[in-house]
C-alpha cells in the first residue's frame, strides 16, 4: 500500500503525519540545506595582500634583509607600518594571545590575551600602535616585539623524536639563518602546501569572522520578522532570561510573555549542528513543563546534513518548524507568528 501523502515541507505537516512520515521529512530539510564554507565575509578589518607586501617590504628593509634582525630596528619598522606588527607575529606563527602569553613570561609584564588581540586588531587596521600610548601600553608593545626577535633568531629547539617544536618552520627552524633563506631564494610549491596543510588556509580569517557568518541566519530571521511586522526580542550574548537556564535567540513577541521561541544556527561542522540539536531539545522540555509557547529552529549549512538521526530529533522538537535559507518566507505564515502580523 502506497504511503499517504504529505504535504511538501515539514512546517506544514500535522502531528500524526511528521511522524509517519519522518524519513522523508528530514530527507527534505536537509535536501533545503545550503553550504557557506567556500565564501566568507570580508569584514571591516579585512587586510588586504598589498598592504601586508608592503608592511613586510617595510620590515625587511628595516632589518637589512633580516640580516641585522634586533628589536631595536624591527621597532623601528612597527613605527613606519604598524601592520610590520602583524607580519612579525607572522613570521612567529603565533596567535595574539599565544604571543601574549609567551612575552609576559619573557619579560614578567602582564600582558593579557585582550591587550594583544587590541593591538593586532589595531595595526591591521592601520593604526599606530607606537608612540602615542602612555608608557606601560608601549612597555608591553616593545616587550612582545622583543620576545618574537628572540624567538625568531634562537630558531627551534631540540625536541624529542616523538614532540615537535611550533618553530620548526621553513622560515624558523634554524633562526634567523632559515628565515633570511627564505626572504632570499623564496619557498619551494610543495614546502608552501604542506605549511598550508599544518596551518589551514584562511584560518585566521575564517576565526575573525566566524560570528559574521553565523549571523546570516539570525539576520533572515529578523528581516521576515521585520517584514510581517511581528514584536520579537533578541536576545544578546550571555543575557539572562527568567524560565530559561540558556536564553533562545529570539523570544515573540517578547522574553515576558513568549508564544514563541527561536534558535537559529548556521554551521557547517556536526559537532555544533548536534549541540544546537540538543538545546532545541532542551526547549522542547521546557515548553512541555510551562506550556504556552511554541519551538522554532532556523537552521543552514552542512553541518546539519551529517546526521540524519539528528535532523529527527530536531523535527520531533520543533513539531517540524524547521526552516532553512531557502525556506525561510514559510516562518510566519506556518507558525504561531502569524496571528501576531502587523503589516
Amino acid at each position: 500500500m502506497a504511503p499517504p501523502p504529505f504535504p511538501g515541507s515539514s512546517f506544514e505537516a500535522a502531528g500524526d503525519v511528521l511522524q509517519q512520515n519522518l524519513d522523508d521529512y528530514a530527507a527534505i530539510a536537509i535536501g533545503s540545506l545550503q553550504s557557506y564554507y567556500l565564501t566568507m565575509p570580508r569584514g571591516q578589518a579585512f587586510l588586504e595582500y598589498g598592504a601586508f607586501v608592503r608592511a613586510y617590504q617595510v620590515l625587511a628593509q628595516s632589518t637589512a634583509g633580516f640580516t641585522d634582525f634586533t628589536s631595536e630596528r624591527v621597532r623601528s619598522a612597527v613605527e613606519r607600518d604598524s601592520l610590520a606588527f602583524v607580519v612579525l607575529r607572522c613570521i612567529l606563527g603565533f596567535s595574539p594571545s599565544e604571543l601574549a602569553y609567551l612575552a609576559a613570561g619573557e619579560s614578567g609584564l602582564g600582558i593579557t590575551q585582550g591587550f594583544a588581540r587590541t593591538v593586532d586588531k589595531q595595526a591591521r587596521e592601520g593604526k599606530a600602535i607606537l608612540g602615542t600610548r602612555n608608557k606601560g601600553a608601549r612597555e608591553r608593545i616593545e616587550a612582545m616585539i622583543q620576545a618574537v626577535c628572540m624567538a625568531i633568531t634562537a630558531g627551534a629547539p631540540k625536541t624529542d623524536a616523538d614532540r615537535m617544536h611550533r618553530l620548526e618552520k621553513v622560515d624558523t627552524k634554524e633562526g634567523a639563518a632559515s628565515l633570511q633563506s627564505v626572504a632570499k631564494a623564496g619557498v619551494p610549491y610543495p614546502t608552501l602546501l604542506y605549511e598550508r596543510f599544518l596551518g589551514r588556509p584562511f584560518a585566521s580569517h575564517r576565526d575573525a569572522v566566524s560570528e559574521s557568518v553565523g549571523d546570516i541566519i539570525e539576520e533572515a530571521v529578523v528581516m521576515q520578522l521585520a517584514a510581517s511586522g511581528v514584536p520579537s526580542h533578541k536576545t544578546g550574548r550571555a543575557e539572562r532570561v527568567e524560565g530559561f537556564d540558556q536564553a533562545p535567540d529570539f523570544l515573540i513577541p517578547n522574553q515576558h510573555e513568549p508564544i514563541a521561541v527561536i534558535e537559529a544556527k548556521l554551521t557547517e561542522d556536526d559537532g555544533t549542528a548536534r549541540d544546537k540539536v540538543t538545546r532545541v531539545q532542551h526547549l522542547r522540555a521546557i515548553a512541555d513543563r510551562r506550556g504556552g509557547f511554541e519551538v522554532i529552529a532556523c537552521i543552514d549549512g552542512r553541518g546539519f546534513s551529517v546526521r540524519r538521526e539528528d535532523m529527527k530529533k530536531l523535527l520531533l522538537a520543533t513539531h517540524g518548524k524547521v526552516f532553512t535559507m531557502s525556506t525561510m518566507e514559510h516562518l510566519v505564515p506556518t507558525t504561531s507568528l502569524r496571528d501576531l502580523r502587523t503589516k
